[in-house]
C-alpha cells in the first residue's frame, strides 16, 4: 500500500475533514504541518504544481488534490484503488 501525506495548516476545517476521512477508512497517515517551518509551503506549492491551498494529499507519489477530491474518491469508491 503507497504510503499516504497530507500537508495541513492550523485551524483548517478542510483539513480536519480530511484526517477524519482517512481515519474513517483505517488508513494510516503522515501529516506535515505547512506552518512548523520556513520552507515547508514551498515544498508544498512545488511537489503539488503550484496549488496553495491546504490540505494537499498524496498517495505515494501520485498528487491527490485537496478534501474535495479526496472525498469525490471515496464517494466513488476509487479510494483503496489507488492506494494500491
Amino acid at each position: 500500500m503507497k504510503n499516504i501525506l497530507i500537508y495541513t495548516g492550523p485551524s483548517c476545517n478542510f483539513c480536519d475533514a480530511a484526517k477524519r476521512l482517512l481515519e474513517r477508512n483505517k488508513l494510516k497517515f503522515s501529516e506535515i504541518d505547512v506552518s512548523s517551518g520556513e520552507n515547508i509551503r514551498d515544498e508544498m506549492i512545488k511537489k503539488s504544481n503550484g496549488q496553495r491551498t491546504i490540505p494537499q494529499i498524496f498517495f505515494g507519489d501520485h498528487h491527490v488534490g485537496g478534501y474535495t477530491e479526496l472525498r469525490a474518491l471515496e464517494k466513488e469508491n476509487k479510494l483503496k484503488e489507488l492506494l494500491k
